[in-house]
């Protein structure tokens, strides 16, 4: 850390480098063989050598998935088994199998009963009564927008009671306005951040499953609103300062709103 010297708006601590390289994650995995789920229906194949990441990658959540780990948003605290790093353990297996059974490659048969043992894994022990909604990781009652996926991914039917509560809930403890922060609890580092562009695009989409679509249609322009004459989004947004904070222009803000757009407009 170098400490005498403020960040942007006089933020603290100004830390060289990044401790990810020695995080574990868990969730990576889902995204990846989704996004060659994807690439297979838009191309009506499956080349080899996806179909040898995808292996790869279900082999590693064979063997990983039960750990604890630091989760999609990198936190500086000790591993906890995380709702949403479960949830993409669970699609990494799930389109695997998808992939093999639409496109003529051989499954490894152990997929689909580990697939079973971790939804009922999450649905165990990700799932708090008391607070209503998934939490961010089986050890305690706090509340991540990651835990959206439970629902956006299809582990859980959408119609489900538990999704639209956890829906409710984050919505009432995330939701500022027109943006959704990640969530509220201490992350060890000092002062507030803003609310994620890409969280507010979970919701809408969680919005759109559950039949709010008035509602997801606010928020998408309130999104849109906040873009400003660049007509870009940044990676957070301050609601009470209205101003854009984080990385500028961020990729992922921009995928998550086109995502909804074609939602939308579907």
């Amino acid at each position: 850390m170098i400490d005498s010297l403020p960040g942007y708006a006089g933020s603290r601590p100004v830390r060289v480098g990044n401790l990810a390289d020695q995080q574990v994650q868990l969730d990576v995995f889902g995204p990846v063989v989704e996004l060659v789920a994807h690439l297979a229906q838009a191309t009506g194949r499956v080349r080899d050598v996806d179909w040898q990441l995808v292996t790869a990658m279900a082999s590693a959540v064979s063997q990983r998935w039960f750990e604890p780990d630091h989760g999609i948003w990198e936190e500086r605290d000790v591993p906890r088994h995380h709702v949403y790093s479960k949830v993409m353990c669970w699609v990494t297996l799930d389109r695997a199998v998808k992939i093999a059974e639409a496109y003529g490659r051989e499954a490894d048969p152990s997929w689909v009963p580990l697939r079973d043992q971790i939804s009922q894994d999450v649905v165990k022990n990700g799932w708090h009564p008391d607070v209503q909604a998934f939490t961010t990781a089986y050890e305690g009652s706090d509340l991540d927008a990651a835990s959206l996926h439970v629902g956006l991914s299809g582990l859980i039917d959408p119609s489900d009671e538990r999704f639209q509560a956890t829906v409710t809930a984050i919505e009432a403890e995330l939701r500022s306005g027109s943006t959704v922060y990640r969530y509220r609890r201490d992350d060890g580092l000092p002062g507030d951040e803003g609310g994620f562009h890409l969280c507010a695009a979970w919701l809408i989409e969680s919005y759109l499953l559950i039949g709010r679509r008035t509602e997801a249609e606010e928020l998408f322009q309130q999104i849109v609103d906040t873009a400003g004459p660049t007509g870009l989004l940044s990676e957070e947004y301050d609601p009470i300062a209205e101003r854009s904070l984080g990385n500028h222009p961020q990729a992922y803000s921009h995928l998550g709103l086109i995502r909804c757009a074609q939602l939308l407009s579907a």
